[in-house]
């Protein structure tokens, strides 16, 4: 599979980690009164769709930045690849 770098264009996805789903940039607050219950479902809670998914993959063996790979989990087909600091601060921005 061949991931899209948005800087250093096409990669070998063997060069990446897998994180998990996108919401993983949702970190709950920690000092609210659900606290520990929301960050059981952060850590152990998680989605395994067949279809379009939006994933965080680590480029590891290459510039360390971190990604959100837009999936088919059925095909393996990317459509999308970008900066997870972009979705992240894009996401910030809406709140």
């Amino acid at each position: 599979m061949i991931i899209n770098h948005p800087l250093l264009g096409p990669r070998d996805a063997q060069e990446f980690t897998y994180l998990g789903d996108v919401s993983l940039l949702d970190r709950p607050d920690w000092q609210s009164e659900t606290a520990a219950q929301d960050f059981h479902d952060y850590m152990y809670l998680r989605d395994n769709p067949a279809g379009v998914h939006r994933e965080l993959w680590f480029h590891e063996i290459g510039d360390r930045s971190w990604l959100v790979v837009t999936r088919n989990t059925v095909t393996h087909e990317i459509t999308n690849v970008e900066l997870a600091r972009d979705v992240a601060r894009q996401r910030g921005a809406e709140k």
